[in-house]
């Protein structure tokens, strides 16, 4: 119970740190883009046209809404982390409780290979994660569409009950969850890819007699799972841009967006406009080929 509340406070407030990027990085997954390209330099010294980072689009939101602008959709934010390290927590200790009474008087254990053991760990893994996803992705969506009314200024969802009154009233019990497959997925896939891939390396690629070995295998877990989120980032593209997809604010209705009839099909629109990628890096932002900046709409077209 200690480690549930420390994990608790830790990530509160590592949620709260973390807030205005979170907030940028969606605004721009949805296309809002308040500020002009203009031309600086790339790491190689040629001139190019860049789209505004991290920082100035924080400027910006702070010359709007003061710099408490920064954190809206903070209080569902902190709910979601809050409930979801509970049920993540709660689903590992059942399966712990499981392993403690599955043979009782025998204490002896499964001899299992570290392929089964990583399979079996991360399996169980995977159960945790998409039961704190499914909990907490009512506090997910919300967080999402109050973060969306800076395009449209709405005042729609102003805080969690009210928002879920809204919800409820407006779509009913499915508007809750919106945007849970392609989450679902992107979490699974880059769960299973980033230990896959950390096993090989750790068992074929390192070995056990090198020194600082143990500080190797954790550099290799976090390099794969960097890996792993890069390759499934469009998974929470597409399950960002679902949440607040036709849910009568400004940011997910047309002109700004269009209206998509299933994840598929946003899926599809996206690669087949060249934005998989959109909103990946918010600090080297180059403008998009092809494509030009229309003022009046603040999006690229």
């Amino acid at each position: 119970m200690a480690d549930t509340c420390s994990q608790m406070l830790l990530g509160s407030g590592l949620t709260v740190l973390s807030h205005p990027l979170m907030y940028i990085k969606v605004l721009v997954q949805v296309g809002h883009e308040p500020l002009p390209p203009s031309l600086g330099r790339n790491l190689f010294g040629r001139q190019v046209y860049q789209l505004p980072g991290f920082f100035a689009y924080a400027k910006h939101i702070v010359k709007i809404d003061g710099k408490a602008g920064l954190f809206k959709g903070l209080a569902p934010r902190l709910c979601a982390g809050t409930i979801g390290t509970l049920v993540h927590s709660k689903v590992l200790q059942n399966y712990q409780k499981a392993d403690k009474t599955e043979e009782p008087g025998n204490s002896q254990k499964e001899d299992l290979s570290s392929l089964q053991q990583v399979v079996k760990e991360t399996a169980r893994e995977m159960v945790a994660r998409s039961c704190a996803a499914v909990v907490t992705h009512p506090f997910h969506v919300i967080t999402l569409r109050c973060m969306v009314q800076f395009i449209g200024r709405e005042t729609k969802y102003s805080g969690v009950f009210d928002s879920v009154v809204t919800i409820y009233r407006e779509e009913g019990i499915l508007g809750f969850f919106a945007g849970l497959i392609p989450r679902l997925l992107g979490d699974v896939i880059s769960l299973w890819l980033c230990n896959m891939l950390a096993h090989l390396i750790n068992t074929y690629a390192l070995d056990n007699s090198m020194s600082h070995v143990g500080e190797i295998k954790n550099c290799s877990q976090a390099a794969t799972g960097f890996f792993a989120s890069m390759l499934t980032y469009p998974f929470l593209l597409v399950s960002n841009l679902m949440a607040v997809n036709n849910c009568g604010l400004a940011g997910g209705l047309p002109p700004n967006a269009p209206a998509y009839p299933s994840w598929v099909d946003c899926w599809r629109t996206l690669s087949r406009e060249g934005n998989m990628s959109r909103g990946n890096s918010l600090f080297f932002r180059k403008m998009p080929a092809g494509k030009m900046y229309a003022m009046d709409q603040k999006r690229f077209f």
